[in-house]
């Protein structure tokens, strides 16, 4: 008997699954399961729509539950595999794909391996697997992209050009790769670039890539300072790019105004009754986007009791995580999700995520550093989690920082970026929050302005050591010196001495730049 005449429904819903039908998908597949109780592919099939609307929780426990129950195709591992990578389970993750490979070769499997390898800092294995794609396929516009990226990263810039000269040769359309080569910090887009770029927004059907192209030659013509004809390419990708996200500010604006209703003095002054005492403790840099949490990052890393690991994905993940299995029993948002939880579960969440971030740790460092700028978001739930967290916020010239957000390309995260008025609300929500929390909470959050930091360092430097109680140490002031790896777009800036290059850099574009003045109101500079 075929497979569409033993199990009718379940053909019916891999239809409507097709179709992108996901609620009827999902209702046939579980009248499926009730005549078939735990029959394998039912309960993978559960776990492909419950990974396509983002309910990761859900996909993992079906699918792990499909493999239990004798599903062998290994599609179902591979998706299990994805879900493990977007929740950000990356130690679990690559051993997932690890036995994959062993059983089937797939170059987008290795391609896989090498992403998560990046993330977790283990740059040296990451560049063997990108070495190992771009000889095996060369032709690969994306493996060279991703070779690029990695070998920047590293602080190989002469080699990470040419692997990213090869990904446009190949694809003269690839927009990733031309942002990619806009984005490194050094004028090295030439007058035929520039034309390779024209022709090739002319014939590009696809916004994947017309989006990037239009911010690499915003890029170019801005360092000829032919400052009009950047602008309307910046203008036209983040238009382009909005139109794809859907962007709504007034969410964020709500979130904060909860925050503010719902958290109070008492909250903040918990006791820590979570982390061992030996356990390192997590330094949150708080921040918007291109505020110098970078720079601030490479310093303190130079301290020998202080140690660096990059913008970790780990508490997003966790929110989300919680979140899911919150509104599993009703509808609410995350900061009610925080009131809510109960102490097991903050105990299982901190243990998650110092277990992950421990794979990032070169020693056992007294104090880590995670620098994923938007965090700022979740300090109650870090607060909640880890009661023994310190924050330190940074915070850049509204201008500067938002012109700096709205002339980047960011392919995934800070949604908020892509609009004049809705970078600039960002912002305003961003004040707005962490002005709240140091004034309910004084000594919760430790406060930098850039431009002090880059105008005289040291007495900066010395308050931020005096909150976590640590002596000086003069080689914060050599930070450029540091080999270390570094996963952000300000790599190149950090490998140099202090400069004031990004300081009033949104000046020669004032007149365009009336709506993101407007959203900013008072915290706008002239």
């Amino acid at each position: 008997m075929s497979v569409i005449a033993a199990y009718p429904h379940l053909h019916e819903a891999e239809k409507a699954l097709a179709d992108n039908r996901m609620d009827a998908a999902s209702a046939m597949v579980i009248r499926h399961l009730r005549e078939h109780r735990n029959e394998p592919r039912g309960l993978a099939l559960l776990g492909s729509i419950a990974l396509k609307t983002g309910a990761l929780v859900q996909a993992e426990q079906f699918l792990r539950q499909a493999i239990a129950h004798g599903a062998r195709a290994l599609e179902v591992q591979r998706e299990l595999a994805s879900v493990l990578h977007r929740q950000e389970r990356l130690a679990d993750a690559l051993s997932a794909f690890i036995v994959l490979e062993q059983q089937v070769r797939d170059p987008d499997i290795q391609a896989a391996k090498a992403v998560i390898l990046d993330k977790l800092g283990r740059n040296n294995e990451a560049l063997r697997e990108h070495e190992q794609l771009v000889a095996a396929y060369p032709l690969n516009p994306r493996n060279s992209l991703a070779y690029g990226n990695s070998l920047r990263w590293a602080g190989r810039n002469d080699e990470a050009i040419a692997a990213l000269r090869r990904a446009v040769t190949t694809d003269p359309e690839y927009g990733d790769a031309w942002w990619a080569l806009a984005n490194i910090k050094t004028k090295i887009l030439t007058d035929e670039d520039v034309a390779i770029m024209t022709s090739a927004l002319e014939i590009a059907i696809d916004q994947r890539n017309i989006i990037p192209i239009h911010f690499a030659l915003g890029r170019a013509f801005h360092d000829r300072k032919l400052y009009e004809q950047a602008f309307r390419h910046f203008e036209t990708g983040n238009s382009l790019r909005a139109t794809t996200i859907n962007y709504v500010p007034e969410e964020l604006s709500a979130e904060v105004d909860q925050i503010k209703r719902l958290f109070g003095p008492d909250f903040f002054t918990q006791p820590d009754t979570v982390t061992a005492i030996d356990t390192p403790t997590p330094v949150f840099l708080i921040s918007m986007p291109r505020a110098g949490s970078t720079l601030l990052e490479q310093m303190l890393d130079q301290h020998p009791d202080i140690e660096a690991v990059g913008e970790l994905p780990y508490v997003r993940a966790l929110v989300r995580s919680a979140l899911e299995i919150h509104t599993c029993r009703r509808p609410l948002t995350v900061p009610e999700m925080v009131l809510e939880m109960s102490s097991d579960e903050a105990k299982a969440f901190s243990q998650d995520y110092m277990h992950r971030a421990s794979l990032h740790w070169k020693g056992r460092p007294r104090y880590f550093i995670d620098k994923m700028p938007m965090n700022w978001t979740e300090i109650p739930f870090i607060r909640r989690i880890l009661p023994q967290a310190r924050f330190i916020e940074i915070r850049r010239d509204a201008m500067d920082c938002c012109f700096s957000n709205y002339i980047h390309y960011f392919s995934r995260a800070h949604s908020s970026s892509f609009s004049q008025r809705h970078i600039g609300s960002a912002y305003v929500d961003h004040v707005r929050m962490t002005d709240y929390l140091r004034s309910i909470a004084p000594g919760l959050i430790h406060f930098i302005r850039y431009e002090e930091l880059i105008a005289d360092a040291e007495p900066i430097l010395r308050q931020a050591l005096d909150y976590l109680n640590l002596e000086w140490d003069s080689s914060l002031l050599r930070f450029y010196e540091s080999k270390r790896t570094i996963r952000t777009p300000s790599v190149e800036q950090v490998r140099r001495p202090l400069n004031r290059e990004g300081v009033g850099a949104w000046k020669p574009y004032a007149e365009w730049l009336g709506p993101l003045h407007d959203a900013l109101g008072p915290l706008a500079s002239d």
